[in-house]
């Protein structure tokens, strides 16, 4: 990959004119259709084809761009968020799987996003942030969660809404208001700056937002159900007929069935349902896990 020489890059300096440049650059590359992205990542993967590999990457990188706009509250400059997603797209170019038969971007934007997330994470000082899964999740969950509660005032929660967060995200309410302290002390960055000197041209989000979604991300959105879909029904393979009964009737169905229903159906108690309900479920999730490793749908820690 790093032989594709045609790949846009994100000037390393500039400001926000280079920001611009860029963004109106990246426009100009159209999305591929399905049957021209799969011969370019057959062309990448069997015969290292890097003009091949940096069309597929150029014809992501409004994607890339639109992932890191998500990310722009944690204080960080936008164009950095944007090399660093960049980073992961061509990674995700580069161990994409064409015959397995999902899109490039469903696959592409975990390693888009994990790359903009460990770029962040290492930013804030992740020493001083902590390093389990609950507090990372409270980390990129905090700010979303403020909005949905109308938490909008600067400086510390209000006691109500620390209780709340810190049980919908299971970490401690000192860790709430902690990670609340830290993040108060980042900016964002303005989305307002005219694209040129030149008045009418515009502002340079316009040339990132439009007002429909992106053709890329809506096939990434109804690509990623696909797999999940598929997952899902392949693992529910790993169940016995009745576990699997058990677990559809109970967490599958619009109108879940009562222990008591079920366990007049087996002749059995209410507690054992349960009990192979859970154990059900448990298997159902260690399918899911193995099954998306095997699929590489998810970047390796």
């Amino acid at each position: 990959m790093a032989n594709a020489t045609k790949v846009v890059s994100i000037p390393a300096s500039g400001g926000e004119d280079g920001l611009n440049r860029y963004l109106a650059e990246i426009k100009k590359f159209p999305i591929l259709a399905p049957e021209e992205e799969y011969m370019l990542a057959k062309r990448w993967r069997e015969h290292n084809d890097t003009d091949a590999a940096a069309r597929l990457v150029n014809s992501h990188l409004r994607l890339v761009a639109k992932i890191a706009m998500g990310y722009r509250g944690y204080g960080l400059p936008v164009s950095e968020l944007i090399s660093e997603g960049n980073i992961g797209l061509m990674q995700g170019v580069k161990k994409f799987e064409p015959d397995r038969g999902f899109r490039l971007a469903t696959y592409a934007m975990w390693w888009i996003r994990a790359s903009i997330q460990e770029f962040i994470l290492r930013s804030w000082s992740l020493v001083k942030i902590g390093t389990t899964a609950a507090q990372k999740k409270l980390f990129f969950n905090l700010r979303r969660m403020k909005n949905q509660i109308d938490a909008f005032d600067e400086g510390d929660l209000k006691p109500e809404h620390v209780r709340k967060i810190a049980n919908d995200l299971g970490v401690t309410e000192e860790e709430v208001i902690s990670m609340n302290r830290r993040m108060g002390m980042g900016g964002d960055t303005s989305l307002n700056a005219p694209l040129r000197d030149t008045e009418g041209e515009g502002q340079w989000q316009d040339f990132l937002v439009s007002d429909e979604p992106l053709q890329d991300e809506l096939l990434a959105d109804d690509e990623e159900r696909k797999v999940r879909h598929e997952l899902l029904l392949e693992a529910m393979d790993s169940l016995n007929d009745r576990e699997k009964h058990i677990l559809t009737e109970r967490r599958l169905i619009d109108e879940p069935k009562t222990l008591e229903d079920l366990s007049q159906v087996y002749g059995v108690s209410r507690e054992r349902i349960r009990q192979i309900e859970v154990r059900a479920f448990e298997k159902l999730q260690a399918a899911l896990i193995r099954l998306a490793g095997e699929q590489r749908l998810l970047p390796a820690a």
